[in-house]
C-alpha cells in the first residue's frame, strides 16, 4: 500500500493576501452581516470595466458582459452604467437584463439551447447568434431577410483545462468551420443578412492563439460581404493565485487590432471589434467570507482539516475544475497569525466532493496559510465569476448565500439576503398525505 503522502502537494510557496478587503473589514463585515458571506467591490468592478473598454481595437469596440459570470442586478446596473453590452446565454437571462432595463438592442442572445420564446424576444429587438445549423435553420424560417450573427468553431480552443476549453473538436458550440458552405447556402435560402461572425474558444490567455482566431474569425467575416462587427468572445485567462498570470489585454489586443487594419487595406471594410468577457470583468471583484467551524485530522500520516461554513453550496468551482483560490486566515480577533500551516480545506456538505484544495479529478491537496482555529475566518478570494452564479444552490438544503456590495465609499450594502430555510421548498407541492 502506498503511503498517503503522494496525495499531498502543496504547489504554493507564498501565503496568499487579501486583495481589496483589509483585516478590520473583513471582522467588520462577518459581525455585522454574518457568514458565509459574498463580497463584491463596486470601486474595482469599475475599473475592471474601464481596463476592458480600453481593449486596442481599429475601428471601434463593443463590450458584452457575459452575463453568466454573475447576473446579480447590481452588478448588472454597474455594467450598464459603463456603457457595457449583455452577452446572454439563455432566454432566462435575457428576461432578466430586460427587466434590469438593458434594452433589446444591447443584449446578443448567444444559447445552446434553441428558445422557447425565441420569436418573442427577437420580434422585440433582441440579437441573435446561432450556434448551429438547426439555429441559423429556424432563425431563417421565422425571421427571413432580417439581420443575424453566426458562431463558428474555429477548430482550435484554449483553457487551463479540457472543461473550460470551448473550442476544437472536443467542444459541442458554434458551427464547425468545415461546414461554411452549409451555412451560406442557409443564409442564401432565407436571404440572411449576416452582420456579425463570432467565434470563443474558452479561458486561455496564448497571444498566438488569439492571432490565430483572429485570422480565422476575419476569414469568415470575408465571406459575408453583410458583416461588420467582428466578435472574438472572452474568456481572458485571470490570475487567481500568486503563481498565476492574469492576460494582458493590451499585449493580446494589439496583433488584432493590426490585423483589422490590414484586413481594411485588403478587403476596404473596416469592422468594429466586439469582445464578451466575463470572468475577466468580475472575477478578482469578489471575496467569500466564511467561518472555521471545525478542525479534524487523520493522524501523524494523513491531514489537518479545516471545515469552512461553507462549500460547494456557495462554490462549486473547485469541485468541478479543480480550481484554486486564494484562502487566507483571518483571525477573529486582532491580530494575525502567529504561525504557517498546511491544511486540507473543506465545505461543509455532506459530499466527498466538497473539497476546496483540490486537483482535477478530487485527489486532496494541502494548501501553506496562516495558522487557523475555529472561529476564525477564512477568506475565498477571487469569487466573483462563476462563484454565486454557478454554485449548487440548496444542496444539503443550504439556504442560498448572502451578498453585500461594497460602495465606492466604502459603505457595505446587503444586494441579496439569506434565503429562509422555508423558501426552499417553496415550489413543492404536497400530493402524499
Amino acid at each position: 500500500m502506498e503511503p498517503i503522502e503522494r496525495f499531498i502537494l502543496n504547489p504554493m510557496t507564498s501565503i496568499e493576501k487579501l486583495k481589496f478587503l483589509k483585516e478590520d473589514q473583513v471582522r467588520a463585515l462577518a459581525k455585522e452581516f454574518g457568514t458565509p458571506l459574498f463580497v463584491y467591490s463596486e470601486k474595482e468592478i469599475e475599473q475592471k470595466c474601464d481596463d476592458t473598454l480600453a481593449f486596442p481595437n481599429a475601428f471601434g469596440l463593443q463590450v458584452r458582459y457575459a452575463m453568466k459570470a454573475n447576473p446579480n442586478s447590481n452588478i448588472l446596473q454597474i455594467m450598464k452604467k459603463k456603457g457595457i453590452l449583455i452577452d446572454a446565454s439563455s432566454e432566462h437571462e435575457v428576461v432578466r437584463a430586460l427587466h434590469f432595463g438593458f434594452s433589446p438592442e444591447s443584449i446578443m442572445l448567444t444559447s445552446q439551447e434553441f428558445p422557447k420564446a425565441f420569436a418573442e424576444l427577437i420580434g422585440k429587438g433582441v440579437k441573435f447568434n446561432a450556434c448551429s445549423l438547426r439555429q441559423l435553420e429556424l432563425f431563417g424560417q421565422t425571421f427571413p431577410g432580417k439581420s443575424v450573427s453566426i458562431r463558428f468553431n474555429p477548430g482550435l480552443g484554449s483553457g487551463h483545462t479540457k472543461k473550460t476549453d470551448v473550442g476544437g473538436v472536443t467542444s459541442s458550440f458554434g458551427i464547425w468551420h468545415e461546414k461554411l458552405d452549409e451555412v451560406k447556402a442557409i443564409v442564401n435560402k432565407y436571404n440572411l443578412v449576416v452582420e456579425k461572425v463570432h467565434t470563443h474558444i474558452g479561458s486561455g490567455s496564448d497571444p498566438e492563439v488569439w492571432k490565430a482566431v483572429a485570422k480565422y474569425t476575419l476569414e469568415y467575416a470575408e465571406s459575408f460581404p453583410t458583416v461588420t462587427v467582428v466578435s472574438l468572445g472572452g474568456g481572458y485567462k485571470v490570475g487567481r493565485m500568486e503563481d498565476e498570470k492574469t492576460t494582458d489585454l493590451q499585449k493580446i489586443g494589439a496583433p488584432v487590432k493590426i490585423q483589422f487594419e490590414e484586413f481594411a487595406e485588403k478587403h476596404g471594410r473596416k469592422l468594429i471589434l466586439e469582445i464578451e468577457p466575463g470572468t475577466y470583468l468580475i472575477a478578482l471583484c469578489g471575496a467569500l467570507l466564511t467561518t472555521v467551524d471545525d478542525k479534524v485530522d487523520t493522524g501523524k500520516n494523513g491531514f489537518q482539516f479545516l471545515k469552512l461554513d461553507t462549500g460547494m453550496d456557495s462554490n462549486t468551482r473547485p469541485s468541478l475544475y479543480g480550481a484554486r483560490h486564494p484562502l487566507i486566515t483571518v483571525k477573529k480577533d486582532t491580530g494575525t497569525p502567529q504561525s504557517n500551516k498546511e491544511y486540507v480545506v473543506v465545505g461543509h456538505c455532506c459530499e466527498s466532493g466538497d473539497v476546496f484544495t483540490q486537483k482535477e479529478g478530487g485527489e486532496p491537496i494541502t494548501r501553506l496559510m496562516g495558522e487557523a482555529e475555529i472561529g476564525d475566518y477564512v477568506v475565498m478570494e477571487a469569487i466573483g465569476a462563476y462563484c454565486s452564479s454557478m454554485s449548487t444552490k440548496n444542496y444539503n438544503s443550504f439556504p442560498e448565500t448572502q451578498e453585500v456590495l461594497i460602495r465606492k465609499d466604502g459603505t457595505p450594502k446587503l444586494i441579496r439576503k439569506k434565503e429562509p430555510v422555508m423558501e426552499i421548498f417553496r415550489n413543492e407541492i404536497l400530493v402524499v398525505e
